[in-house]
């Protein structure tokens, strides 16, 4: 117990002198989690709050056209700003290269003429259906000339997918409203009433939006619930660049060979090294989520929720800690120069939280990427903390997750003990 302890006190010292290797474990993550959260959090509340300025412009005459602009008015996503009258393609490309929005729309000369045709031959059909018989007019959807829609090429496709069925909404909504006034005209000989109009089109249909939860308590998700967990998961693992340079320059120095001349083991070194930067970790995490409760709000940013099974959390970063540790020895062990180790050190986690979801979540992988992510600890990381943080879970309900962590951390463990055998270190 006392080499054990003696051990314990020589790496501390160690780590203390290693400046540079503390500003990267402590300042680097909590400067990056903030940064991340802050900008992701503004993404949010872009989604969310602001609305997107949208240049109109209508080239249609008729009643539909403003219509049509009133009811993307309604939908409350966007900011419409009418162009002058006349305003073509050109004029357009040049506002929007100008950065004055992102987003723009045209409206044909012909759209009221032609959605009136559209919606005179659904109702006719509709009355034939019913036995009655309307105005013979067809319409070729062919012959409507379609709403233009320009875009900013940085303007992600996500967002862009949600503009486009925004605004489709819209115009089958002024579409259904015409197709509704000329069925009325054609059996009641007289207009369509705005107050049944209004009834009939308006939507009293509510979506309920629940998250999904393993308890009674359920979190609702936000930035600070999706970043915090894990960009310290990501801070536990760039250990690497301290512990695995620490182990080179103990082999490189020769303190490997000076252990064999004692009585002692080096597995009582390594033994000292795992609890000692184990320890670290598990300040990294007190760090990293003090600050998401404390400092965030100070901030503006959503304070970060703690799960009410503390004990599954420490449990959990004990477990993400230990992983972390394990896997900076056994690049220490093999590496060659302290270059090497950090080079590889610092990519290979970059990896890993690449494939792992920390950077992109998990579930949009696709194809021979999604075998990966099960190869990277740092997905069953996250996937044990998101049970706590995000849907309330207790740490049974995320064993599931903790045991491939274990075996992938036995496994670093063996993987190092073997290559000190082969190098005769132990």
């Amino acid at each position: 117990m006392f080499k054990l302890w003696a051990t314990i006190i020589k790496d501390v010292r160690i780590l203390l002198r290693d400046k540079v290797g503390i500003l990267l474990m402590f300042i680097m993550p909590v400067a990056l989690v903030i940064v991340v959260t802050s900008i992701q959090n503004s993404t949010f509340q872009f989604m969310n709050k602001n609305k997107l300025l949208l240049l109109v412009s209508n080239r249609d005459t008729g009643k539909l056209s403003p219509q049509l602009i009133q009811a993307i008015n309604n939908i409350g996503m966007f900011k419409v700003s009418e162009l002058p009258k006349g305003t073509d393609s050109a004029g357009i490309n040049t506002r929007l290269h100008s950065k004055e929005a992102e987003l723009a729309i045209m409206i044909p000369a012909d759209f009221s003429v032609k959605v009136s045709e559209r919606a005179k031959a659904s109702a006719n059909k509709a009355l034939k259906s019913f036995g009655l018989e309307g105005d013979s007019i067809k319409a070729n959807a062919s012959d409507t000339n379609p709403i233009s829609m320009y875009y900013n090429p940085v303007l992600q496709e996500q967002l862009r997918l949600s503009v486009q069925g925004a605004l489709r909404s819209a115009l089958q909504l002024v579409e259904s409203r015409e197709t509704l006034g000329d069925l009325y005209m054609s059996i009641n000989d007289k207009p369509l009433p705005p107050a049944l109009e209004k009834e009939m089109l308006s939507s009293k249909t509510v979506i309920n939006q629940i998250p999904t939860s393993r308890g009674s308590d359920r979190q609702v998700p936000n930035a600070t619930q999706h970043n915090v967990p894990a960009w310290t998961i990501f801070a536990m693992f760039f250990i690497v660049m301290s512990l695995g340079g620490s182990v080179v320059r103990e082999k490189v120095s020769g303190s490997y060979i000076r252990l064999k001349t004692m009585p002692t083991n080096y597995l009582v070194g390594l033994a000292s090294k795992q609890i000692v930067y184990l320890g670290v970790t598990m300040f990294q995490a007190l760090v990293i989520f003090t600050i998401g409760v404390w400092l965030f709000p100070v901030m503006g940013l959503p304070a970060l929720n703690i799960p009410h099974d503390v004990l599954g959390l420490i449990v959990v970063t004990l477990f993400t800690g230990w992983c972390a540790v394990s896997y900076a020895i056994c690049i220490g062990v093999f590496a060659k120069t302290q270059e090497q180790a950090n080079g590889f050190g610092a990519v290979s986690i970059v990896i890993l939280a690449a494939i792992g979801g920390l950077m992109v979540p998990s579930y949009v992988v696709s194809g021979p990427m999604k075998a990966l992510v099960n190869f990277s600890p740092l997905h069953w990381c996250i996937e044990a903390y998101y049970g706590l943080f995000l849907e309330g879970g207790k740490f049974t309900d995320v064993l599931a997750n903790i045991i491939p962590l274990i075996g992938i951390t036995l496994l670093l463990q063996a993987i190092t003990v073997i290559g000190l055998k082969r190098k005769n270190l132990i």
